[in-house]
C-alpha cells in the first residue's frame, strides 16, 4: 500500500533514522568530500610550489643525478617528452607535477621537500606513489613548454632553474647558437646541459667540426667524457681534432688497471708503438725497463727468504712486494737489502743510477735515509767521506748538514752521531740551536767555553742532568782558574 507523502514525513521526523543528505556530518564522506574538492586546486597550482617537494624522475629516481640527466637527454631527443608521470606524494601535502624539459636546477642539484601527511595516507597506498596520466599538467608549466624562447632567453631560464624544452632547437644553426648562448655565461653546468643534448640529437662528425672552433665548449665536452668514463666517445673527439698524444696517453692509462705484472709489462710494450712526444717515449721505454727488473729482484728476493740464508731478510723480514712500485722506491729497496753489490748486478743501486740516469743527489738522499733506518751508522759514514787535494780526511755532502742532522733524527741516531753532523752546521746560530734541541752537551760547552761566556755556561748547567758526565764537565770548566771568563 502506498504511503502518502504526510505519512513518508511523519515517519522520517519520528524515527531514529535520519535520511541521507549530502549535508551529512559523517567522517569518512567528509575526508572524501575534501579530498574532491583539493582536485581543482591542484590543476590550478603555480610551478612556485614544486620547491616544497621532492621530484623523483619516471623511472622513480632522484631528479638530479647524472644518469637521470642522460636519460632525461635521451628521451628528450626521440620527442617523448611527456612519457607516464609518476607523482610522488610521500614528502609533501599537496600533489605537484614534476617539471618537463630542462631544469639546471634540477639536473645538477635536486631538491628535498618538508616531511608531511600524504595523499598516499589518505588513500591507504602504502608505496607513497601514485600514477596519475589524466591528470593535466598545471597552466604555467605549459606555458613554458608552449613559449617561443630564443637561445638567450632558454639560457638564462636554465640559469634561473625554470624549465625549458630544448628539443624546440631543431636546426642546426639554432642548436649551434644555443650552445654559444651557454657558453657566453661561463657557466659550466649550463654548458654541459646543452652539450649533452647536442651529444644525443646530433651526428658525432657534426658535432666534432662544430666543437673544434669553439674551445670553451671543447674543453667542457672533453671534461665530461673523462668524467663520465666514455673512453671510446673520447677516442674519437681526438682523433677528428688531430690530438695524436692525447690518444696514446688515453690508452697508456688503461696500464694502470693491469695488476697481472707479466700482462702489464705486455701492455707497455705495446704502448711503444703509439704516437708519443720523445719524451713520453723514453718515459715509456723506462717503466718497461724498470718493471723487467722488479720482476727478477722479486723473484730471487722471494726465493732468498723461503730459503732463510740471508741475514738482511732474517733480521729485516720484507713487508710489501718489490713489484709495480716507483723508481725512487725501488733504488731505496736495494739501498736497504743490497747496498754494496756489484755493479754489475741489478740490484746494485749504482746500476740503477747509472741505468735511469739518476743524480747523485737522489742515490745520496736514498742510500742515507735506508742506511739510517738500518741504524749502520758505519755506512751512513762512508756516504760522506772525502779527502781534500792535500790528502786530508774530511766530510763532503751534496746535502746541506741540517737536512742531514733531520734525516738521522727521524731515525733516532744516537747523540754522538747526531752530534757530529751538528757540528758540520755552518751556521753557528743553526749550530747552537740544533744542539739544543738534540741534547749535544758537549758541543755547547765547548762553545761557550771557547767563547768564555760563564753566565750562559752556568745557565745551560741547570738544564743538564745532575751528576751526569756533561754536569761534572761543566763544573771542572767553571773550577778552572786559567779561564778568563768575559763575565
Amino acid at each position: 500500500m502506498m504511503k502518502s507523502r504526510t505519512d513518508e514525513e511523519d515517519y522520517w521526523n519520528t524515527s531514529k533514522f535520519k535520511a541521507f543528505t549530502f549535508e551529512d556530518e559523517d567522517d569518512d564522506l567528509k575526508e572524501s568530500k575534501e579530498a574532491v574538492k583539493s582536485l581543482p586546486q591542484l590543476l590550478d597550482d603555480d610551478d612556485d610550489d614544486d620547491d616544497d617537494v621532492e621530484k623523483v624522475s619516471w623511472s622513480g629516481e632522484p631528479v638530479g643525478s647524472i644518469s637521470w640527466s642522460v636519460r632525461e637527454t635521451a628521451m628528450a631527443s626521440d620527442g617523448d617528452a611527456f612519457p607516464p608521470r609518476i607523482i610522488r606524494t610521500d614528502a609533501a601535502p599537496n600533489l605537484v607535477m614534476v617539471n618537463s624539459g630542462y631544469s639546471l636546477t634540477s639536473l645538477f642539484k635536486g631538491r628535498k621537500g618538508a616531511n608531511a601527511a600524504t595523499f598516499a595516507d589518505a588513500f591507504g597506498d602504502p608505496s607513497g606513489r601514485m600514477v596519475a596520466p589524466e591528470i593535466q599538467k598545471p597552466k604555467s608549466e605549459k606555458q613554458d613548454l608552449l613559449g617561443d624562447w630564443s637561445p638567450q632567453e632558454a639560457v638564462s631560464r636554465m640559469q634561473q632553474g625554470k624549465s625549458v624544452s630544448l628539443e624546440r632547437f631543431r636546426c642546426l644553426q639554432d642548436k649551434m647558437r644555443l650552445l654559444d648562448a651557454a657558453a657566453a655565461t661561463h657557466d659550466g653546468n649550463v654548458i654541459t646541459a646543452v652539450l649533452i643534448y647536442l651529444k644525443k640529437s646530433l651526428s658525432k662528425d657534426v658535432l666534432f667540426v662544430e666543437l673544434s672552433s669553439r674551445q670553451t665548449a671543447l674543453r667542457h665536452f672533453i671534461n665530461y667524457l673523462s668524467e663520465s668514463g666514455d673512453d671510446d666517445l673520447l677516442v674519437e673527439v681526438y682523433r677528428s681534432l688531430g690530438r695524436t698524444e692525447d690518444i696514446a696517453l688515453l690508452q697508456y692509462k688503461r696500464h694502470l688497471s693491469v695488476s697481472d705484472e707479466n700482462k702489464r709489462r705486455d701492455f707497455l710494450k705495446s704502448c711503444l708503438s703509439l704516437q708519443f712526444s720523445p719524451e713520453d717515449q723514453v718515459q715509456v721505454q723506462d717503466q718497461v725497463s724498470l718493471l723487467e727488473r722488479q720482476m727478477v729482484l722479486e723473484a730471487a728476493d722471494v726465493q732468498a727468504e723461503r730459503g732463510g740464508k740471508s741475514a738482511v731478510f732474517r733480521k729485516f723480514p720484507r713487508r710489501a712486494s718489490v713489484l709495480h712500485v716507483p723508481l725512487i722506491t725501488t733504488l731505496y729497496y736495494c739501498c736497504f737489502y743490497h747496498y754494496g753489490q756489484p755493479e754489475g748486478n741489478l740490484s746494485s743501486p749504482s746500476n740503477i743510477r747509472q741505468s735511469f740516469k739518476l743524480s747523485e743527489k737522489q742515490l745520496f738522499v736514498t742510500a742515507l735515509s735506508a742506511r739510517a733506518k738500518q741504524k749502520s751508522w758505519s755506512d751512513v759514514d762512508a756516504l760522506f767521506a772525502s779527502r781534500s787535494w792535500l790528502g786530508l780526511a774530511r766530510k763532503r755532502s751534496p746535502l746541506a748538514f741540517r737536512t742531514v742532522v733531520d734525516i738521522l733524527q727521524r731515525n733516532s741516531a744516537p747523540a754522538q752521531v747526531l752530534q757530529e753532523y751538528v757540528s758540520l752546521v755552518e751556521d753557528g746560530e743553526t749550530r747552537m740551536s740544533l744542539a739544543h734541541k738534540h741534547k749535544c752537551h758537549d758541543l755547547v760547552i765547548n762553545t761557550y767555553r771557547d767563547s768564555k761566556d760563564r753566565r750562559l755556561l752556568r745557565a745551560y748547567r741547570a738544564k743538564v742532568e745532575a751528576g751526569s758526565a756533561a754536569e761534572r764537565k761543566i763544573d771542572e770548566l767553571l773550577n778552572n782558574s786559567q779561564i778568563r771568563w768575559k763575565n
